[in-house]
């Protein structure tokens, strides 16, 4: 198939890419670089079956050849980057939604939105199924990334029912693994660049809300199986083991230090922080007879590993830019509207 993905560039997005061109797939990647990074695609840059479009999804693409499936990734992802560019993160969410629906709508091609366990708020039922409607809060920090994405899910169920587009929902719960960013702002990163920088570990409020994580190659690969079936509701992909934040960031000390008793530091609580956060697998077990093999213990010392490298490699090569890929990337062209809708 030839695959659009929106945000390629990105943590998520880039592993995306790296399956899919392993699977045979001809890959258009579409990143504004936002958040996203060149780098993350650098080990890609001869491969042929790979281009690199720089274009903000915010704004109508004009492709050139066939699209079979379209896989809307595109948006900041962590509180610090979507607080950072609200208004970009509400624009992705609705237009950029509805521009690549367009796209996939124009192609007759299948369609993928990645949603958020965030669409579920700070939820009051736990786990949460996907039948849960959510507690959220429209107009507070973190509802432009929230409200940006359950309009997102509305608008894709609207062109499946109003258009007959053939799409899918994944609802992604907190995925770590190597190309995180390590100033993203998520707990994961956060807490491994401390440790490796021997600073004290900064946990929100008294650390005892939980999170679940999920590997990224597990991730990836229930996404795919998502892919290839036939099923138009949400359906979360993430990872049911539930750790606080607290035990997080002593397990990080033990990999990194060897040691759980340096500094933690406790800081005052976002405002709207979830206090618990556990995804219901059931739908995805039964659906996509997937669920994670790999335990957080067991994912955070490859992605130690990879942060550990990554600081090194900062120190003695040159940071990459958009500049660097010249053969790979290319520039968007705009679409109209009948293509766009």
């Amino acid at each position: 198939m030839r695959i659009l993905i929106t945000g390629g560039a990105g943590f998520i997005g880039s592993h995306l890419c790296d399956r899919l061109l392993a699977d045979s797939h001809e890959v258009a990647c579409v990143d504004n670089f936002i958040t996203g990074k060149p780098q993350n695609l650098a080990h890609l840059k001869t491969n042929q079956r790979l281009s690199l479009i720089r274009h903000d999804i915010s704004k109508p693409l004009e492709l050139g050849g066939p699209i079979d499936y379209v896989l809307h990734f595109a948006s900041p992802a962590s509180p610090r980057d979507y607080l950072k560019f609200p208004i970009q993160t509400l624009k992705v969410g609705s237009l950029g939604t509805l521009n690549a629906l367009g796209i996939a709508k124009a192609n007759r091609a299948r369609f993928m939105l990645a949603s958020t366990s965030e669409v579920y708020g700070d939820p009051q039922a736990h786990p949460q199924p996907e039948t849960y409607w959510g507690h959220v809060n429209p107009i507070g920090p973190r509802g432009v990334y929230d409200e940006a994405k359950r309009f997102a899910e509305a608008l894709t169920m609207a062109y499946h029912r109003e258009h007959g587009l053939d799409t899918r929902i994944a609802r992604i719960f907190n995925a770590f693994g190597p190309r995180m960013r390590i100033d993203d702002g998520r707990a994961i990163p956060t807490f491994i660049t401390q440790a490796l920088g021997g600073e004290p570990l900064t946990v929100f409020g008294d650390g005892s809300q939980t999170r679940s994580f999920c590997y990224i190659d597990d991730l990836i690969e229930g996404i795919v199986r998502l892919m290839n079936v036939t099923y138009h509701d949400p359906v979360n992909l993430g990872n049911a083991e539930e750790w606080t934040i607290l035990e997080l960031a002593k397990q990080v000390l033990k990999l990194v230090n060897g040691t759980t008793t340096s500094r933690i530091e406790f800081r005052p609580l976002p405002a709207d922080d979830p206090k618990q956060r556990k995804p219901d697998l059931t739908l995805a077990k039964r659906l996509l007879n997937w669920q994670p093999r790999t335990s957080l213990i067991e994912g955070l010392p490859q992605t130690i590993a990879w942060f550990r490298e990554s600081s090194l490699k900062s120190l003695t090569t040159p940071q990459m830019t958009q500049k660097s890929l010249p053969a790979l990337l290319s520039e968007g062209q705009a679409g109209t509207e009948t293509q766009k809708r």
